[in-house]
């Protein structure tokens, strides 16, 4: 790919509904998270739910977007795990009343030879990524792709779920379980969670992204029992400099 034509493709948009983002609970790798985020940039307009469920990519032009070394022997056995992994998770999906038991995927296909995947996005998450009209969240592929670290991902996009509020509360046992570290003990102590979660994605935020986050400890007694944060858009020249700084990342 040009540098013009990798630039763009950087650029496009991630769209996902606010339900997704916000009520589901799943645990994905940094990688997955990526992964994700690039299949729905490929995401095309369909009219009358018309979903286009099917989509492919060469895993040379994956690995240039998303700054991962695509000289590498391993990079095709690789991109196959992760796909792999993608396809066997699931996780409950709020429709109203009920819940729904959902994949990423519910169909990929590899060739070594063209170095092309086909992939298929589940039929029951199709109300979530196509033709939103409200109620959802839109970022640009770019400002994920430097992140080092998965919670810094998930954050991200819980903040711009709800970037219209400006200030967000979180209970703090709520936003481990969202985050998925309500049972690890690594996290129980709140000065672990602060330093390896919240500080960590508060951050790579700050510096790889559209927008800019801060917080405050809320406390009941002397436990904290919550998490308040405000997010402002950054100026255009603060996005572009974030921007400048994600693609010097993902040069390295």
């Amino acid at each position: 790919m040009k540098k013009q034509e990798l630039q763009k493709a950087r650029e496009y948009k991630v769209v996902k509904a606010n339900e997704l983002v916000q009520k589901s609970r799943f645990e994905l790798s940094l990688t997955e998270q990526k992964t994700i985020a690039y299949i729905c940039s490929k995401i095309k307009p369909c009219k009358d739910n018309n979903y286009v469920l099917d989509y492919e990519f060469s895993i040379r032009e994956y690995c240039k977007i998303c700054g991962i070394d695509y000289n590498n022997g391993k990079n095709y056995a690789n991109v196959k795990e992760t796909l792999k992994k993608l396809s066997d998770r699931s996780m409950w999906v709020e429709f109203g009343d009920s819940e729904v038991l959902c994949r990423w995927l519910a169909k990929v296909k590899t060739n070594k030879r063209s170095g092309i995947a086909q992939i298929r996005i589940d039929e029951d998450l199709a109300p979530y990524l196509f033709n939103l009209q409200e109620r959802f969240t839109e970022y640009e592929l770019f400002n994920i792709l430097g992140m080092k670290s998965a919670f810094s991902h998930r954050f991200y996009e819980l903040l711009k779920s709800y970037e219209f509020q400006k200030t967000i509360h979180f209970n703090l046992e709520k936003l481990k379980e969202i985050l998925g570290v309500e049972n690890q003990k690594s996290y129980t102590n709140f000065k672990d969670f602060r330093k390896r979660v919240l500080e960590t994605a508060v951050n790579e935020i700050n510096e790889l992204t559209d927008i800019n986050v801060s917080y405050e400890i809320e406390k009941t007694g002397r436990k904290v029992t919550g998490i308040i944060l405000t997010v402002t858009r950054k100026k255009p020249f603060d996005r572009l400099m974030a921007q400048v700084a994600t693609e010097a990342i993902l040069k390295e």
